[in-house]
């Protein structure tokens, strides 16, 4: 994994934000209203935590391809975990025709949205062959919030993207051999447990909820 590349990548975006303020004008420009209503933000400073939770999202890109990438060596299918990982680094590093002309931190929100979902879907395999996910950071509401921030129909022309590059990647036979039965056991394991509270909800730790159900609030 060559991860470094992509904090420097992450990097350079950072610098063309602090010139531009490119990301932050297009949070403010509807972004706010035009947000579901289950997405729960803070009263306070809106705008300032959306802007830091876009950021976070695209900086742990990097954490996760690694953790994911130690975990699967740990368990000895690298051989399987691997090339999907190789994938989700080159949609940052040499993102697909789609995403052509996107740039800086606005831009990286695309990458990191694929990325994510790549993760993400590879997780839901191992829960429904192991019962746990490969690695624990919890994605899911955080995925879905990058989600309605790109916008559709583009993003769900990312979430194609995702689902072709995993086609094929993990089989059922991926999930039959030794190695990864012997991972299962370990799963259960206290060190892992306690290892993996160390991995929050990314939303929640940024103060961004999705609330499902929520009654709207009286006017």
């Amino acid at each position: 994994m060559n991860t470094a590349a992509l904090r420097e990548l992450i990097q350079r975006a950072h610098h063309h934000e602090a010139a531009s303020g490119q990301l932050a004008r297009h949070l403010a420009a509807g972004q706010l209203e035009r947000l579901h209503p289950s997405i729960r933000l803070p009263s306070q400073d809106a705008l300032g935590v959306l802007t830091r939770f876009v950021t976070a999202y695209i900086e742990q890109v990097p954490d996760v391809l690694d953790a994911a990438s130690q975990v699967a060596r740990e368990a000895g299918i690298e051989t399987q975990i691997k090339p999907v990982l190789k994938v989700a680094e080159q949609f940052f590093l040499q993102p697909p025709a789609l995403m052509e002309g996107h740039e800086g931190l606005d831009g990286l929100l695309d990458e990191a949205y694929l990325a994510h979902r790549l993760v993400e879907e590879v997780n839901d395999r191992y829960m429904t062959h192991l019962g746990q996910p490969l690695i624990p950071l919890d994605t899911t509401v955080a995925n879905l919030i990058a989600h309605q921030l790109i916008g559709e129909p583009f993003a769900n022309q990312l979430d194609e993207a995702v689902h072709h590059a995993v086609e094929g990647m993990l089989d059922e036979d991926s999930f039959t051999q030794a190695s990864v039965r012997a991972f299962r056991e370990r799963l259960s394991d206290p060190h892992t447990e306690e290892a993996w509270q160390r991995w929050p909800c990314l939303s929640r730790q940024l103060g961004v909820e999705l609330q499902l159900d929520q009654p709207r609030a009286a006017s």
